[in-house]
């Protein structure tokens, strides 16, 4: 069957599945909404976590960041997943024994102050919409290939299908269409990465393809072979590292503490009714991820080698543009790869930039730009099976799990935000006495606001959809994660203290990614001061989140030592929290 014919039966059929899902689990009262009723089994919970997670930055854009930045790349391998960990021994259980629906309710109950609640909502809406802006990038990618369109069109076809079935299920809707958004798309991932490494190295276990040698005879290891590759192509050897250890190190440390203080991901332990539950759910969750990372760097690393092979043969041994590949010409259609051949030789020139040694481009000996094939990183996985030419099943089911992927992670976020707005500031702020009816209905109105403002600022985004995710991190490690393990392991640490070290830790990392990344929704030339020259020490604007924590813990333990203790109640309440016996469903006040 055709490609288009067979991607668009595969992708609206899981469409019409995720859409079924979403009516017949219709959240019909806030604790659905918020919670699903505080009833999903750790198995299942689980895999919905697991698809919360893998978003569009895991699924689509990890492995492209693998495939052009090669070993620097590992640092969000280790970062997210050690993370993981982290936040399933520090934060769930206890979360989760705490009892409550949002982590801003957490957060105003522990440090006995509506102040500090709005503060950790204003923190959360800024981390869930950075976020999300990432998500949307993904949605944006996987529609535009699909349907055959420019990106922007395919942003606002995925933004459709995310309000739908976000806004009419909740958590509830969301949980159980995550669930079979996770099935589809770890298969999806998985089965042409078992085709390419059989091709390449004759092993059909990408894991072990990684490390193998290549199936043509010569002996030589994939590895080895990609770094020589790129090294006659004028490339830093692939396996090479090419940033500062120092950077690389509060890259991987602001990935992994951003990990523990997602609120999206720290939602799901609320779902689950015991405090051992909450614990099994993150084991299970740790084990379904597992299966997308440990794929990611063959997936990654194939898929260089198979697109500088296709491209260019050998050096200097150019690609007539006029011959280009089926694959090259369906993607130029998306806006996502283009080709400028600025000296008339009719040739795709594929060599480095000399300053970044990763865009790719060919200069004249007067340093003026000539060729510019540059393909956004984000579309490797998707193109991947096309380049290496597997059958168009194959390609259609990595199509639709992309966007499953994508709209996964981005409903989640989505309830994050609307949870924010409608629970915390409304009914914990600003009307107490809300009915439940009006309340459910303010937070469906707060989702489809968000998709709204998500959606457009999608649309100009500051980077690769991981870049993006990063940035996300870094906001959340500055601002919640010290936030939420003060107050479940120092009795200490008053009102006055978090709310100074949430906002230091916020501030000091939104001005550094300003400052180097610009204003990136107003200025098309937002990231020219984003050179590792001008960085503190070195430290990019993705990896500053680590600092921004360290600043926040500072703040807050010099403003607490100064302040007042807080009041034995509380005290209490933390001695209790720390003790994760029961649990008590989720109730809101």
């Amino acid at each position: 069957m055709e490609l288009k014919s067979l991607t668009s039966i595969i992708v609206l059929s899981t469409f019409a599945l995720y859409i079924a899902i979403a009516i017949k689990a219709r959240a019909k009262s806030t604790s659905d909404f918020y919670v699903a009723g505080g009833g999903i089994n750790p198995v299942a919970n689980g895999m919905a976590t697991a698809a919360d997670w893998m978003s569009a930055a895991s699924f689509i854009s990890m492995a492209g960041l693998i495939a052009f930045q090669g070993y620097d790349a590992s640092a969000y391998l280790m970062g997210w997943t050690g993370g993981y960990v982290l936040l399933a021994l520090c934060l769930a259980p206890y979360l989760r024994k705490f009892g409550k629906f949002t982590v801003p309710e957490f957060i105003g109950d522990r440090f006995y102050s509506k102040t500090a609640r709005v503060v950790a909502v204003i923190c959360l809406i800024i981390v869930s919409m950075t976020y999300v802006i990432g998500q949307m990038k993904g949605v944006g990618v996987a529609f535009s290939r699909f349907l055959e369109v420019d990106y922007a069109t395919g942003l606002y076809a995925g933004m459709g299908i995310v309000f739908f079935y976000a806004v009419v299920g909740g958590m509830k809707g969301i949980t159980y269409t995550q669930i079979a958004q996770y099935c589809i798309l770890i298969f999806a991932y998985t089965v042409p990465a078992v085709f390419i490494s059989l091709s390449l190295t004759g092993n059909p276990i990408p894991q072990l393809g990684l490390g193998s040698t290549l199936s043509d005879g010569s002996g030589t290891y994939m590895l080895d072979k990609l770094d020589t590759v790129v090294s006659d192509l004028g490339f830093s050897q692939y396996t090479a590292q090419k940033t500062s250890t120092l950077n690389m190190f509060f890259l991987t440390l602001s990935l992994m503490i951003g990990t523990a203080g997602l609120p999206h991901v720290i939602m799901r332990f609320f779902t689950v009714p015991k405090v051992s539950d909450a614990r099994k759910s993150a084991g299970y969750a740790l084990l379904f991820i597992a299966l997308l990372y440990t794929v990611a760097p063959a997936v990654g690393s194939m898929a260089r080698l198979n697109l500088m092979q296709t491209i260019e043969p050998n050096p200097g041994n150019n690609l007539v543009y006029a011959e280009r590949p089926e694959w090259f010409k369906s993607w130029e259609k998306t806006g996502l790869l283009k080709h400028m051949d600025k000296n008339q030789d009719g040739k795709i020139q594929y060599t480095p930039n000399p300053e970044t040694n990763e865009l790719l481009h060919t200069q004249l000996s007067n340093g003026e730009l000539v060729d510019k094939q540059g393909p956004d990183r984000d579309i490797m996985v998707l193109a991947n099976p096309e380049i290496a030419q597997l059958p168009n099943w194959v390609i259609a089911l990595v199509a639709a799990g992309g966007i499953a992927a994508a709209l996964s992670t981005a409903a989640g976020l989505l309830l994050a935000i609307a949870s924010s707005i409608s629970h915390d500031l409304l009914k914990g702020v600003f009307r107490p006495k809300i009915s439940e009816k009006r309340e459910l209905m303010a937070g469906r109105i707060a989702m489809a606001g968000a998709v709204l403002v998500a959606g457009c600022l999608g649309l100009n985004p500051p980077g690769f959809a991981a870049q993006v995710v990063a940035l996300a991190f870094g906001l959340a490690a500055s601002s919640i994660f010290p936030a939420l393990m003060l107050g479940i392991f120092s009795k200490r640490m008053n009102k006055q203290g978090a709310i100074a070290g949430m906002l230091a830790g916020l501030f000091s990392t939104l001005i550094y990614i300003f400052w180097f990344k610009g204003w990136f929704f107003i200025s098309d030339t937002a990231m020219a001061t984003d050179n590792a020259e001008h960085w503190l020490l070195g430290i990019s604007p993705g990896s500053f989140g680590a600092v921004g924590a360290i600043v926040n813990f500072i703040v807050a333990f010099v403003v607490c030592k100064f302040t007042a203790a807080p009041p034995q109640k509380i005290q209490d309440l933390v001695e209790n929290i720390r003790v994760p016996r029961g649990a008590g469903a989720a109730v809101a006040h």
